[in-house]
């Protein structure tokens, strides 16, 4: 049995004592004693108070609420904030709530400390009302009162709230300024946010610290604004902030936004002790303009600096690799990452997959996805997209399937992959029922994406009427992306009268784009309509459009080989002429028939053969057979859709070189193996 305390044992004593006194037999009097209802202490029971120390000490919540709820009598405003700081921590609002509510019903006066803890918790926890409701009620408030609200607000996205509560304060601090210039910030409203910046400045009264800083340069960077950017380097400068690794990450960023890659690497090069943010910045800048050589060389000097990459390190240097279609380089990047260790759960295994899907490698995706403790609705639609996109539409299907029954929230872009796999495998009816299953089951609203790829699979299978009827409902303007899939469906069916409506629109919103004048002259070349075909070139030049040219691209052995139509000027281009010379006489024996229709100009048909059998896919392809060892697979890739003549040439050679040949063009993975394409000739 646990003893009492030492004043606990003398009390007992004493009255001990005097009750024996009282009812000894030689006392002078009898004095018999009445029982009695026994009464609570008034005093706060020690066990108890010390029960709810012990608790929040070892962060157990609901048992420190628990027992507070148990105290007899009233707690100390120590104990009372140690529970709330615990609630805060934990970001638990109800037993939060529980604990106000026994401020309330105990009669304690709780003061500005204790109500600003019951605040912050509030906002922390976005339940805003509570905390509005609070701040109204609170007698007395200081700065922190008011700054903890306008964060509050500020971070649920309510800035103009936040902003009429700032005007209103009777009196502000640093963390007031920078409270609300970041919120203008992170929701997306960077020049309210500059505007309070040089409100700041003129006010003596206040001086700008790194965070306000740092802010003020945020906001420049989502503007984009250099010169915005180098006045307030220039103001850091002055005020001597410019050796905080905080404010340097910020100038990174803002150069780096800006384009201004020079200035960002100056500021990069002059931080000592770069941090991993910092170096994730600056080569996640390098990828985003382009400069994958410099992003490659700068990740390879991380590497070597003994910091250890993180998940965001990993997802830049991945996507860089998808975009690049640098499959080699992503699976060298896998291998670090198994190696050093990462969580399977993040963004960076999501990147992983999609990696791998940008690069046709849907088996490894799939193995990646499969590894996956929980795949996330990243990586979901990512694999759905490489199924689509490399002519397994019903794969992607039945992962869509899976994704539904995982309880994952589906958004928008997940359906994009949905209806795409749908328009490519020509399921006309099933991506129908899957477009208005979007708002009729999902509940979630049709997107300007959705419209496209529905009138995209409408308008391929040459079902315009329908297609037209959703054009005229849909409640959003047609953008660029529908009426390019309206035309491509015409050219298909040739349904050139249509062809000329949907290129009129296309004219009117992107007049420089020479795809759209291409594809209407390649319609009328088909229908045998040459002077429409005159006229089209004619616009162009008046226009000063130019056709964006042919490429084609191969990696063998670490070095890419690029190729434009005709190309004469590689090394082992007689070898390549060479061997399409042979394997034309072969592919002719065989039944090939070249799709001379889609050439533009009105020559004799035996020209019109020559042109088609240089493209550049054709080239690259016969280069990677001739330099590759016999049986093995070869990767190319193209920067426009590939032409027809090319696709049925391209099925011909893998049959007759017994070759798998993979030719990725600006739409999808077309896989050619012994004669057939993954297509299925829809594309």
């Amino acid at each position: 049995m646990k003893p009492k305390p030492l004043h606990l044992r003398r009390l007992f004593r004493s009255l001990s004592l005097r009750r024996c006194r009282l009812s000894s037999p030689f006392s002078s009097q009898t004095h018999v004693t009445q029982p009695t209802k026994p009464q609570k202490p008034f005093f706060r029971s020690p066990e108890n108070n010390e029960s709810v120390d012990h608790f929040c000490q070892q962060k157990r919540l609901k048992d420190a609420v628990q027992s507070l709820e148990k105290q007899v009598h009233r707690p100390s405003a120590s104990l009372y904030a140690a529970v709330l700081q615990l609630c805060i921590e934990k970001r638990a609002l109800d037993e939060g709530k529980r604990v106000h509510s026994h401020i309330k019903g105990s009669g304690f006066a709780p003061g500005v400390f204790i109500s600003n803890k019951i605040l912050d918790l509030y906002c922390k926890c976005e339940s805003i009302s509570d905390a509005r409701k609070l701040f109204d009620e609170m007698g007395d408030r200081d700065v922190c009162s008011w700054n903890t609200l306008i964060s509050g607000y500020a971070k649920m996205g309510r800035v103009s709230e936040a902003r009429k509560l700032f005007d209103e304060m009777p009196k502000r601090d640093n963390f007031s300024w920078t409270a609300m210039i970041s919120g203008y910030v992170k929701h997306k409203s960077p020049a309210d946010a500059l505007e309070l910046y040089r409100l700041m400045q003129r006010n003596s009264n206040f001086a700008c610290n790194k965070f306000t800083i740092s802010s003020a340069l945020a906001a420049s960077a989502a503007i984009q604004s250099l010169r915005l950017g180098k006045e307030i380097h220039a103001h850091i400068t002055r005020m001597g902030l410019d050796s905080d690794a905080v404010v340097w990450s910020a100038l990174l960023d803002v150069y780096g936004k800006c384009g201004s890659l020079n200035e960002a690497k100056y500021i990069f090069d002059r931080t000592v002790g770069n941090d991993i943010v910092s170096w994730t910045t600056m080569i996640d800048r390098y990828f985003g303009d382009g400069k994958w050589e410099e992003g490659l060389s700068l990740f390879s000097d991380f590497l070597s600096s003994g910091i250890k990459p993180n998940e965001f390190t990993f997802a830049g240097v991945l996507n860089a690799c998808a975009h690049q279609t640098a499959e080699e380089l992503g699976r060298q990047v896998h291998g670090l990452m198994m190696r050093i260790g990462f969580d399977p759960s993040s963004f960076a295994a999501s990147a992983l997959v999609h990696m791998y899907t940008k690069c046709g490698s849907v088996e490894r995706a799939n193995r990646v996805f499969n590894w996956l403790p929980k795949p996330d609705l990243v990586s979901y639609t990512s694999l759905i997209n490489g199924y689509a996109q490399n002519g397994q539409p019903h794969e992607a299907l039945k992962l869509f399937d899976s994704l539904v029954k995982s309880g994952n929230k589906l958004d928008h872009v997940t359906f994009v992959g949905v209806l795409s796999a749908c328009t490519h495998a020509g399921l006309v009816d099933k991506g129908l029922e899957y477009f208005y299953s979007i708002t009729e089951k999902h509940g979630l609203s049709h997107t300007s994406d959705h419209y496209a790829c529905v009138v995209d699979l409408l308008s391929r299978s040459g079902r315009f009427k329908e297609a037209e009827d959703i054009i005229k409902k849909m409640p959003m303007k047609p953008d660029k992306f529908l009426w390019a899939s309206l035309l491509g469906g015409c050219r298909i069916h040739g349904n050139y009268e249509l062809a000329e409506r949907a290129a009129e629109a296309l004219f009117q919103i992107e007049p420089e784009n020479a795809a759209t004048y291409v594809t209407l002259a390649n319609i009328y070349a088909t229908a045998g309509k040459w002077g429409e075909v005159a006229n089209v070139r004619k616009l162009m030049d008046e226009k000063g459009v130019v056709k964006k040219p042919g490429m084609s691209w191969i990696n063998i052995k670490k070095k890419v080989h690029v190729f434009l139509v005709g190309d004469q000027s590689h090394l082992k281009s007689r070898e390549i002429f060479d061997f399409l010379g042979e394997v034309s006489k072969r592919m002719k024996e065989e039944g090939y028939v070249p799709h001379t229709d889609y050439v533009l100009h009105d020559v004799e048909e035996e020209q019109k053969e020559q042109n088609l059998f240089y493209h550049s896919e054709k080239l690259a392809v016969a280069f990677g057979v001739i330099s590759t060892p016999e049986g093995s697979s070869i990767k190319v890739f193209k920067n426009l859709r590939t032409c027809v003549d090319c696709h049925s040439a391209i099925k011909f050679i893998s049959s007759i070189v017994e070759r798998k040949i993979i030719i990725r063009d600006s739409s999808r993975f077309h896989c050619f193996e012994s004669g057939k394409c993954s297509c299925g000739d829809y594309w």
